[in-house]
């Protein structure tokens, strides 16, 4: 409740208005409908509604200290060190307030990143002041072991005090092989090792963290929040665990280990997940005897939802992403850029990764306010949905032995595997839109512009003696991107895409609609579509499908001059030669007469546009 004086609070002479008062709006839209229709669902069944009252009782979930704003991590991944020096200090000079060093075959490499040597690391840090608040962060993989050995000496060579060095080390042996699907030693083994090296890097004076449980992992799989907050617990407890076993005080132990979680474009989620992961944490501390502090939390955006068409579009995803992981907390963010996904990114992909996050910090200010969402009913509703569901999970991984032994034992991979099926369900129907790839695509599109860097072969280390299933790194967009590449080698070798000729019936304000729409679902697949100005003589139209050229056609207009065009329309283009009739809608009643006329499919919004697609060009190469 506001403390303001009335004659300074906004809406001071409305009265309130109440909850139930909103949900009788909403009844009179409805309409008799169901209110239920209104409530949805995440991909791990949590329930989301349309409407909340505000949350009574809560306290903000504190992350950073307040009014601090996150440090802008700048991703360094050029596999020729100097010119990865080069951007490094272009960052740092142009707003970037710490560096995110990606090693080969790291988890998050992307098929680039630096080579684990001394002399690399040299390279890439000359000039940079890591005693100077500059933050760096590593992500290393099992070939990349020795860049955290080898970052502690370069410290030690130039006279650093290593205290005064904000370093995250990023050790993740379990995340590795979660990735690989394999492993070289069993986690009896591998944790004396870890720990080892831990131990070393505190003994020299850093102050870590010095391992990630890295939820990357799950997010790039296509998992799901409540997966992702498991796992980054399970993880997090193993390292945890394996510390004190080998004599860390529990106290110093939690100093030493911090978490990384993908940030997406679904706000809400995005923002309740990382308020969530602390709540969780919190309660991992207090089980152990320790009184909560903030854990350090780093945020990465999400590879999965990048596309390679329109690639500008992943500004916006990314800037929401930003958005929320910056309201949620996160103690560092770093932005893949926009064209990561077709190579590696130019100097501009840079600068607009750098901005997006220098726009939210210092124009919109969004760090002045710590955790802005506390009492919001709809945010703290889904905080506690997931924390109680991610429990749950996490309980289940102890249960199986814990993080390590859970992969080994394919109990989580699974479930992963489940929800990116889902998803991938979701966006083949275009339920889940991926603008650009999925939605309003441009054949026309020039290519980004990337670096001519050739993409680097990751090597597993050491023979793999455990194996499981892997939790594999994907693009959600890749399917419908792999439709417009067999678009642009058929555009390369004969001078025109495939096309698809729209035999619009009636008159435009019969058939607009449905030809926009029909266009778009074609030329996601990359297959172009001829519009036309409309017809009401079948002839006609035979005559102009027969000089298009087009392998398939497709019928688009209102049901209604449907009845009385779209029969005879379909006798005339299959009489014509037309060898795969579309007609967009849904058929009704009308089907066996439809088909009867000719008509195969039926284009409408929810129908499976991916496999459809894929049917249409298996006639196009079997033609």
């Amino acid at each position: 409740m506001s403390t303001a004086p009335d004659h300074l609070r906004l809406a001071a002479d409305f009265e309130p208005a109440t909850y139930d008062q909103w949900r009788k709006l909403v009844d009179g839209v409805l309409k008799g409908a169901p209110f239920e229709k209104l409530v949805n669902k995440t991909y791990d069944g949590l329930t989301i509604a349309p409407i909340y009252q505000r949350a009574e009782n809560v306290a903000p979930i504190i992350g950073r200290r307040p009014a601090t704003p996150w440090q802008i991590m700048q991703r360094i991944d050029h596999p020729d060190a100097k010119k990865a020096n080069t951007q490094a200090l272009t960052d740092l000079e142009n707003g970037a307030t710490g560096l995110t060093l990606v090693f080969a075959g790291a988890n998050g490499a992307r098929g680039f990143g630096l080579e684990a040597t001394k002399e690399t690391i040299a390279q890439v840090l000359d000039g940079v002041y890591l005693d100077a608040g500059i933050a760096i962060e590593l992500q290393i993989g099992p070939a990349a072991r020795m860049a955290a050995v080898y970052l502690a000496e370069y410290v030690k060579a130039k006279g650093l005090d290593p205290a005064a060095c904000d370093i995250r080390f990023g050790l993740d042996p379990i995340g590795a092989c979660a990735v690989w699907g394999s492993s070289a030693h069993d986690w009896s083994e591998i944790a004396p090792a870890f720990t080892e090296a831990v131990k070393k890097l505190a003994s020299l004076g850093f102050k870590g963290p010095f391992a990630v449980a890295d939820g990357r992992v799950i997010h790039d799989a296509g998992g799901s929040e409540v997966q992702e907050l498991a796992y980054v617990l399970a993880t997090a407890v193993a390292y945890l665990r394996a510390l004190e076993e080998a004599g860390v005080a529990l106290d110093d132990a939690r100093n030493m280990v911090f978490a990384r979680l993908s940030a997406d474009a679904d706000q809400f989620l995005t923002l309740a997940k990382f308020r969530a992961l602390r709540l969780l944490w919190a309660r991992i501390e207090e089980s152990c005897g320790l009184t909560p502090k903030p854990l350090l939390v780093s945020a990465e955006t999400a590879w999965r939802m990048q596309t390679q068409r329109d690639p500008s579009v992943n500004m916006l995803r990314a800037t929401m992403a930003t958005f929320a992981a910056g309201l949620g907390g996160a103690n560092a963010i770093g932005v893949l850029p926009h064209t990561l996904a077709q190579g590696l990114p130019d100097s501009f992909a840079r600068r607009v990764a750098r901005n997006t996050q220098l726009v939210l910090l210092e124009e919109s200010n969004l760090a002045k306010v710590a955790d802005p969402a506390a009492g919001a009913g709809g945010i703290e509703a889904l905080t506690k949905e997931l924390c109680e569901a991610a429990w749950a999970q996490f309980q289940e991984i102890e249960q199986a032995g814990g993080a390590f032994a859970a992969l080994v034992a394919n109990l989580i991979q699974p479930k992963v595997a489940a929800t990116r099926a889902a998803r991938q369900a979701a966006v083949a129907k275009r339920r889940d839109v991926l603008t650009g790839a999925s939605e309003f695509p441009n054949l026309h599109e020039e290519r980004a512009s990337v670096l001519k860097v050739k993409p680097a072969e990751a090597e597993p280390y050491g023979k793999p003696n455990i194996t499981f299933k892997a939790l594999t790194p994907i693009r959600m967009a890749l399917p419908f991107e792999a439709l417009r590449n067999k678009s642009d080698h058929v555009l390369a070798r004969n001078g025109a895409r495939p096309k698809v000729f729209l035999a619009n019936l009636g008159t435009p304000a019969d058939f607009t609609a449905r030809a926009t729409f029909t266009k778009s679902f074609f030329e996601t697949g990359g297959i172009e579509a001829i519009d036309t100005e409309g017809f009401s003589d079948p002839a006609a139209l035979a005559a102009a499908y027969g000089a298009s050229g087009a392998a398939m056609v497709c019928l688009c207009s209102s049901d209604k001059a449907y009845e009385t065009h779209a029969i005879a329309a379909a006798k005339a283009l299959r009489d014509a030669g037309a060898n795969h009739i579309y007609l967009a809608g849904r058929p009704g009643e009308q089907e066996a007469a439809y088909r009867e006329a000719g008509v195969q499919n039926f284009v409408f919004v929810g129908v499976d546009a991916l496999k459809m697609l894929t049917d249409a060009w298996d006639q196009i190469e079997g033609a």
